[in-house]
Order: C-alpha cells, then structure tokens, then sequence
C-alpha cells in the first residue's frame, strides 16, 4: 500500500495561509534552494497530487499560466497525476487529473498506488477528512520564521479531531530560518 503524505508551509502559529484565501506570503520567507529540491524531489516521487477542491481551483488557477517557477516543478504540477477530492465538481479539467467523491475512493487510490506516495498539498479541510479516516502516513511541514498574530490566518489543523502523537522522522533546518519537520504517526503500543 502506497503512502499518504501530508506537505504544507506554515507560520510559527500555525497558519497555512494569511487572513486572505491564497496569502501565501510567508512562503517568501522559507522558499530557496533546499525547498526547490525537495519540491523537485516530491513531485518526482508522486504517484498523485492529492487535494481538496478549494486548493484545486487555485492552484489550477496559478499553475495551468505561465509561471516563473522552475520548469521541474511548473512541469510537474501541470503534467503530474492529480486527483482532487470534491462532491460539487462537476469535472477535473486540470491536465491529467482524476475526480474522486469520497474519502473512501481515496482510500482505494492509495491501496492502488502500490509503494509510491501520494502527497496532500494545502488542503486543511481535506486533511482533517484524512485524519479522521487514519489515512495519513506521513506529515511533512516546513515552519516559516513569522507568527501571523492579529494579521490571522487559517489554520492548517482543525481542533475539531482527535488529538494525535506523532512521532520525529527528521527535523532540518533552512537557510532562510525557517525548519523542515518531517512526523508519522506514533505507533500505538497493544
């Protein structure tokens, strides 16, 4: 079975985004070399770009232009097996991308999957849907050094789940400040 990875930037306080949808911002802040090579490298391992249908829509809306990113990743998240999870979507027009209705189908996406990894990008609602259905395997979170305060934000994590253990995989720091963590879940004792 493949595995379910969770990929987010997020500030210090926890936000994914800034008060506005799409203020990624404070992705300035932590973007060079080492998050392009492991972009790079995500994309590469990639059986599927999983996302909910809010994070489909923009990020449809900002790859399928032209973009100055580098043309690796502009490559891979236009060419790149997508599936975007929604129940008001009537189609998926981004290229190559498939429309899944339920938790439960991506369930059966990552049983297909064999050892690839398909990776969530953005997504919080989406995320908190996966957590409920303990389908994550794997979180991996890159903290940029700014805490949004009163300017807000979303939250990547809904208090509505259930509180979790995670255990440490790897923790790298970045240049520009901001720190890779790399958690699974922590195994639960019999």
């Amino acid at each position: 079975m493949g595995k379910l990875i969770i990929w987010n930037v997020m500030s210090l306080d926890g936000c994914f985004e800034g008060a506005a949808p799409w203020d990624l911002s404070m992705h300035e802040t932590v973007w060079g070399p080492e998050l392009e090579q492991l972009s790079s490298e995500q994309l590469s391992e990639a059986a599927f770009i999983l996302f909910g249908r809010k994070t489909y829509e923009g990020m449809f809306e900002y790859w399928a232009k032209e973009t100055s990113e580098p043309s690796e990743i502009n490559d891979g998240m236009n060419n790149g097996p997508k599936a975007v999870v929604s129940t008001t979507l009537n189609s998926a027009d981004w290229t190559n991308t498939r429309l899944l209705r339920s938790i439960e189908e991506v369930a059966a996406l990552k049983a297909g999957v064999g050892d690839e990894s398909i990776f969530v990008f953005g997504s919080a609602n989406l995320t908190s849907s996966l957590r409920d259905a303990e389908l994550i395997d794997e979180y991996r979170i890159c903290i940029a050094p700014i805490l949004l305060g009163k300017t807000g934000g979303a939250a990547m994590f809904k208090p509505s789940n259930e509180r979790q253990r995670l255990d440490l995989i790897k923790a790298e720091p970045l240049t520009g400040g901001g720190v890779l963590l790399f958690y699974r879940p922590a195994a639960i004792a019999p």
